[in-house]
């Protein structure tokens, strides 16, 4: 599983603040937070919302560059889940 900048893009273009990237049956998926209660993500772990992301960013719109450092960081976070 890849988190990188476009998973992150599409996160952040997302309309609603709940909406998460959630982790599920080794792949990284961007879901509205009501969907998760739907057999389909049934297992599947949340690992950052929007809101969160925009909050560590400071901003809705960042730099290409903070985005990418932003998924590597998340990227090594999964890579010690064993995910």
């Amino acid at each position: 599983m890849r988190i990188d900048e476009p998973l992150l893009r599409k996160l952040l273009e997302a309309p609603e603040d709940d909406t998460v990237l959630l982790l599920v049956e080794g792949r990284a998926q961007v879901v509205e937070q009501s969907a998760l209660d739907s057999d389909q993500w049934r297992g599947a772990a949340v690992l950052v919302s929007r809101a969160e992301v925009v909050e560590r960013l400071g901003t809705p719109s960042p730099t290409d560059e903070d985005v990418t450092r932003l998924a590597a960081s998340l990227q090594d976070a999964v890579g010690k889940l064993g995910a």
